[in-house]
């Protein structure tokens, strides 16, 4: 692992160093902060537009941070790193500045992972940026994995949360058959989230507790140009629909005033419907990968 971030312009390195003194004073129970990713391999993307399917798209690197963590409850630190999040962004052209994608673990379940090599935490490892060490902590020896074990997790993963996407999408017709749209429109939230966790699982191997869809959607988009055909956030009409999918995952359930209607769940359903298929095909393909890395290793 790096210990130095000097190979980024001077722009980079005052990010980081507010966003590392701002989760120290927020977090003191913090033991490191790792910077990965495109970031900290030195391969970011500062800013790309392009013409996918016809729909213009643009696309930066996020500043990928790992915040880890001893004895803290997981909420508490989701809450504090949210916050951050909106203060980070706070007056600035969201067109330009690097957005942050923060993630957390704690100490000991990191090493466990590091133990069990599981490919994420090992990428961390090899290619990541430590921030921050409060010295208390040493990391786990890294077990590197092969193809086989690669394709494993990647099977286990997509099983999981792809099955779970196709369980809320039964749910969610059954609410809509019912008249129930707010249930509805909740376990479409679910679809997406589930399906975009099976997207990043398969390709990358690892976790995330996240729930803001946007954050997750941003996530994702790099493994497949399709992603940006199921919402153009260039029609407003569009765009409403993401938002009112995004914020389901509260507002349905604890919002009595939040409104859904019957050709809002109409409109969503094909979305959802051809991200469940993306998901499949770009997932099993990305699985399959592996399989041919297992025989080309082989041979």
């Amino acid at each position: 692992m790096k210990k130095s971030n000097a190979f980024l312009p001077k722009r980079k390195q005052e990010d980081l160093y507010f966003l590392v003194s701002e989760i120290l004073k927020d977090l003191p129970e913090t033991e490191m902060i790792i910077l990965y990713g495109s970031y900290a391999r030195n391969e970011y993307v500062e800013f790309d537009e392009r013409v996918e399917f016809g729909i213009a798209t643009t696309f930066m690197s996020d500043y990928d941070i790992l915040v880890v963590t001893s004895g803290i409850d997981d909420e508490k630190v989701i809450k504090k790193l949210d916050e951050l999040d909106g203060r980070f962004m706070t007056d600035k052209d969201a067109e330009t500045q690097t957005p942050v994608q923060f993630i957390n673990e704690d100490i000991h379940i990191f090493n466990q992972q590091l133990e069990e090599g599981k490919y994420f935490y090992s990428q961390i490892k090899e290619d990541g940026v430590i921030l921050y060490d409060s010295e208390k902590f040493k990391l786990g020896k890294r077990k590197k994995l092969d193809s086989d074990e690669k394709q494993k997790q990647a099977q286990v993963y997509y099983d999981e949360k792809f099955g779970k996407a196709n369980d809320k999408f039964t749910m969610a017709e059954y609410a809509l058959m019912k008249g129930l749209y707010n249930e509805s429109i909740f376990n479409l939230h679910q679809v997406f989230e589930n399906c975009y966790y099976a997207i990043r699982l398969t390709f990358t191997l690892r976790s995330n507790k996240q729930h803001n869809l946007l954050k997750l959607h941003s996530s994702v988009r790099r493994y497949s140009p399709e992603l940006a055909v199921i919402f153009s956030f260039n029609n407003a009409e569009e765009k409403r629909l993401f938002y009112l999918v995004k914020g389901a995952y509260v507002e349905a359930r604890y919002n009595p005033q939040f409104l859904v209607t019957k050709d809002d769940i109409d409109a969503l359903i094909p979305k959802v419907i051809l991200l469940i298929d993306i998901t499949r095909r770009i997932c099993e393909a990305r699985i399959k990968e592996y399989g041919d890395m297992i025989y080309i290793h082989a041979c």
